[in-house]
């Protein structure tokens, strides 16, 4: 079982307008099923350990570029990734987890609910329909 925790390091790009971009990215990984640690080291360096029979670093680093991250794309970062994630897939297709459903519906929800944005109705929900 202790084999089923990795522990990677996930670089941001340091061009990138969120300057604190790990730091964005710990708030939105920190309640995830699956993942036990996340802690920024540097303004552009996230450390996470998760457990890949619930969820892959391919699949974490899908859902941080969608939301709009950043990674390193230099070509020693993106040969790391590309190990780690033929790495992950092997484990989980060996374990027979490849088809497994994924959370990254909520890393969305975590996202969307720590964000400020004004996409909110304060109106109690009897009011909403009026105009």
């Amino acid at each position: 079982m202790n084999g089923l925790i990795k522990h990677r390091e996930i670089r941001f790009s340091r061009w990138s307008p969120d300057t604190m971009q790990a730091h964005s990215a710990c708030h939105v990984l920190h309640d995830v099923e699956g993942i036990h640690h996340v802690q920024p080291l540097e303004s552009h360096l996230l450390q996470i350990s998760y457990d890949v029979s619930h969820i892959s670093l391919s699949i974490i680093d899908e859902v941080l570029v969608e939301l709009g991250f950043h990674l390193d794309n230099s070509l020693l970062h993106k040969l790391k990734r590309a190990l780690y994630y033929y790495t992950d897939e092997t484990q989980r297709a060996n374990l027979g987890l490849e088809g497994a459903c994924c959370p990254d519906k909520q890393m969305f929800i975590n996202r969307y609910l720590r964000r400020q944005h004004g996409c909110r109705d304060e109106r109690p929900e009897h009011w909403r329909n009026y105009r």
